[in-house]
């Protein structure tokens, strides 16, 4: 009975031992300069109010500027001048959902569309995580969550056109898939976005449109859409495609992503492009809020480059925490 007891104190010793190990990583691996690791768009983690932005710098001719410093970004909170206690410039790893307009009005562009998605999955990194949805009336997921590119394209090659379009819908499961997206461990720590297209309005989504982006806004992901104005597709002065352009502008301009609209199917690829070449141009910049109330509210941020001849581009703002 001694020795059984004793194995026992001795494994749950080990256990709590083992247990430990994880918590106490972050810190011994972070740099001496910078505050402990924290997930790059998660603001609020271990009860540090650390807000993390991803940020994307242009010069005057649209060029990525990808050679900065910490010393060269100026955050604002409100009006209010923050620290900047988090940098990087190395590009994190990334979960991203690629949505797929598949209605009736996609049949003959489709196939120029699936080339377009396969192309941008092909410049993914191993480390880089994809799933595939196609939404018309109803909202599919293809393919989960991989970096296998077989498996991507395939799933790209399997949607097929026919319905109406469930745009908010599909932004909505998109969004709701990545949060599931945890990390586990610093190496595993990703940047999250969606990359949607579309070539015309919602018609038949259950969920409103304002619904949808207040949870973008609540969200770490940066939706980067692409509204297509073909011939053959709905006219760019009317009122349908005017509509689909304000809400892929809004889902863009709120989370920190762009948006596209070419006028040739052609031009889709080279769309897919910039979108890859942004997401692998941005840098992560971090502070600690100086108005830490937990009130729920609307913060909104300024990120501004010391050089007058460049632009950042991030999200606009955050909600704060509220207390529990």
């Amino acid at each position: 009975m001694r020795i059984s007891r004793t194995r026992r104190i001795v494994l749950a010793l080990a256990a709590a031992l083992v247990a430990a190990l994880p918590r106490s990583l972050p810190v011994a691996a972070a740099p001496a300069q910078t505050a402990p690791a924290q997930p790059p768009q998660t603001p609020f983690r271990a009860g540090v109010d650390l807000v993390s932005l991803n940020v994307t710098v242009t010069d005057g001719t649209q060029k990525y500027v990808t050679d900065l410093t910490q010393d060269d970004f100026n955050v604002f909170e409100d009006g209010v001048k923050q620290d900047v206690t988090f940098f990087n410039r190395t590009n994190l790893p990334i979960a991203l959902a690629l949505l797929l307009d598949t209605s009736a009005s996609m049949e003959t562009k489709l196939p120029t569309a699936q080339e377009a998605a396969i192309g941008f999955a092909k410049r993914l990194r191993t480390q880089d995580l994809a799933e595939v949805i196609d939404f018309d009336s109803r909202v599919v997921v293809l393919q989960n969550f991989s970096n296998a590119l077989p498996e991507l394209e395939q799933a790209i090659h399997k949607t097929s056109a026919g319905g109406s379009t469930s745009l908010y819908n599909a932004v909505y499961i998109a969004l709701k898939d990545l949060k599931k997206v945890v990390a586990k461990n610093t190496e595993e720590i990703r940047r999250q976005a969606i990359i949607v297209l579309s070539d015309g309005e919602d018609t038949s989504s259950l969920l409103p449109f304002e619904e949808v982006l207040d949870l973008a806004k609540r969200s770490e992901t940066a939706i980067y859409s692409i509204g297509l104005r073909t011939p053959d597709g709905p006219g760019t002065t009317t009122k349908g495609f005017k509509e689909a352009e304000f809400v892929l502008r809004q889902f863009s301009q709120e989370t920190g992503g762009r948006s596209f609209f070419p006028n040739q199917l052609a031009d889709l690829a080279n769309v897919y492009g910039q979108i890859s070449d942004e997401l692998s141009s941005q840098y992560t910049v971090g502070y600690t809020s100086r108005n830490p109330k937990r009130d729920g509210s609307w913060r909104r941020v300024v990120v501004r480059v010391t050089r007058p001849s460049l632009t950042a581009r991030t999200k606009l703002g955050y909600f704060a925490p509220t207390a529990h």
